[in-house]
């Protein structure tokens, strides 16, 4: 099950520091900002420390994907000297930042009407099926989180969902049970469309342009 998000709850570490690496990025990011406006720096701080938690946890046994701690949001309000509350604030209004722990792999599914009208509801049942787990729920060998999503913007490319950072596109309930079964095995599977189009264009090739789409070699 997908825990909750919780300031206090027992999953929350009592402390959060940036590693060595981190640290020399929040520098580097806080000064892309004028002086007297380091607070704009929010949300990439945000986003670097989910993925540092990521970073850690795919080394954990049991493994966990990248959320954000109360304790880095604390840190961060500290090093922008700003309220905490209002770190609080953008964490929990963005989708993209994860407020409780979830799987190594967060499976999100975008069941929009260009997905839903292109099969994003034999997408869901494969997911669910194969990995036992409904809708924000994580799977006991830590592995997976399911999540449905709002439209992330491959209509044309549809159905599709989003792993992590990747787009995976044209999809299948067989495609989607492969690409399930190749990163349990800790594997990197091909993103983008799994029909082997390029991009957006149709799949029986460019329709336009064809030409200069032979020239560039994506053809």
């Amino acid at each position: 099950m997908k825990k909750p998000f919780e300031l206090h709850a027992d999953y929350q570490p009592e402390s959060f520091e940036f590693n060595k690496a981190g640290k020399k990025q929040v520098e580097k990011l806080v000064a892309l900002y004028p002086k007297g406006k380091q607070q704009s720096a929010v949300m990439p701080l945000l986003d670097l420390a989910q993925r540092q938690v990521a970073e850690e946890g795919a080394k954990a046994s049991p493994p966990y994907g990248g959320w954000i701690p109360r304790a880095a949001m604390d840190h961060i309000a500290e090093i922008l000297d700003m309220p905490e509350i209002k770190v609080y604030e953008v964490a929990s209004f963005y989708s993209m930042y994860n407020m409780a722990p979830v799987g190594k792999y967060l499976v999100q599914l975008c069941t929009t009407t260009p997905c839903w009208l292109c099969g994003s509801d034999d997408i869901v049942k494969a997911c669910t099926d194969h990995l036992g787990i409904g809708m924000n729920e994580t799977t006991k060998d830590g592995l997976f989180t399911l999540m449905e999503v709002e439209c992330l913007g491959a209509c044309v490319n549809a159905p599709m969902v989003q792993i992590n950072d990747d787009y995976y596109e044209d999809l299948t309930a067989d495609s989607m049970k492969e690409l399930l079964d190749v990163l349990a095995e800790g594997l990197k599977p091909k993103i983008g469309s799994q029909k082997g189009r390029k991009s957006s264009m149709a799949i029986t090739g460019p329709t336009s342009l064809e030409k200069e789409a032979k020239k560039a070699g994506v053809v």
